[in-house]
């Protein structure tokens, strides 16, 4: 093989030696030309590759899913928006187990009591009751009987119709985002968790004048109403809509970009609130709390996520 070699106008200060044109050696181009080395590198490459995402694996699956965490009682009610779904029976033509049908409170929409449906229906199933002659004896009876098992079932179908409209799982999805994030206040608002929950204890150095001062103020200033604004509650919000969005892209928005990004903001704007939180409750009972209920893991908070 033939190696050109050209001298250089201008005098070198470090070196007086020929600079070749070649960029490699001759060891490296018969390395290079070699199939036997070429294959132990490919091999190398390929077995180094495998490792990595075995590793890659093995950190993900113990952190868990960013986006999801681990599936929780409370998590699972999102999808249909209350936490105990009641059980439905069939229909039936008897007036006395249609009226006595009802529903828990948290299982209705439109903001509408499971006492205030249980009065419309019997005072719809008192209007709607057909008259019956009280002299029966100088009256057939099979007409009024016939009316009676009408009115029945009419008024037991009304209702069945009146329990699937009022129910919130067959609801909208605004609906059910507006409903869980009234639960997610409740749940995790200060307002309620003050009463229940311990707050992170202090450190053992001594506590100043000013630390005195606002300590005092926290605990006799009340609150102006629920607590909406807290780390834990903005978190559980976050994480309702995260898995509406999430549901969605799964089933008919595969292909929908813009939902892909909202889901991406929303799962950074978690990130960093778990990350606020963790700094300051971290140890304490409201972080446990919070990621019990919610099934955060690991991975929602650590690290760089990549969707």
């Amino acid at each position: 093989m033939l190696v050109f070699c050209t001298r250089t106008s201008t005098p070198r200060l470090f070196s007086s030696s020929p600079t070749c044109s070649a960029t490699s050696t001759l060891a490296q181009r018969r390395k290079q030309q070699d199939p036997y080395a070429q294959a132990q590198a490919r091999a190398r490459r390929a077995a180094n590759l495998s490792r990595q995402e075995t590793l890659n694996t093995q950190r993900a699956k113990a952190a868990g899913d960013p986006v999801r965490g681990v599936s929780t009682p409370f998590v699972e009610s999102f999808d249909t928006g209350f936490l105990a779904a009641p059980q439905a029976e069939s229909p039936s033509n008897d007036t006395v187990n249609a009226a006595n049908t009802t529903l828990p409170d948290s299982s209705l929409n439109h903001f509408i009591t499971a006492d205030e449906l249980q009065r419309s229906l019997q005072q719809s199933d008192y209007l709607s009751s057909p008259y019956l002659n009280p002299n029966r004896a100088t009256t057939d009876p099979a007409p009024a009987d016939e009316k009676t098992r009408t009115h029945r079932t009419q008024h037991a179908n009304a209702v069945s119709a009146l329990s699937r409209i009022v129910s919130i799982a067959n609801s909208s999805s605004a609906d059910r985002t507006r409903i869980n994030t009234q639960r997610c206040i409740e749940t995790f608002g200060r307002h309620n968790t003050d009463q229940i929950l311990k707050p992170r204890p202090r450190a053992s150095q001594p506590m100043g004048a000013r630390d005195e001062i606002a300590l005092n103020d926290t605990q006799t200033m009340p609150r102006a109403g629920p607590d909406t604004g807290s780390s834990e509650v903005q978190i559980a919000i976050l994480t309702a809509k995260i898995r509406t969005l999430a549901n969605i892209l799964e089933g008919r928005g595969r292909k929908d970009k813009v939902n892909k990004r909202n889901l991406r903001v929303l799962v950074h704007r978690r990130q960093k609130l778990l990350q606020y939180m963790r700094k300051k409750e971290r140890g304490g009972e409201r972080w446990q709390h919070l990621i019990q209920t919610l099934g955060l893991t690991a991975g929602t908070w650590q690290g760089e996520i990549s969707l």
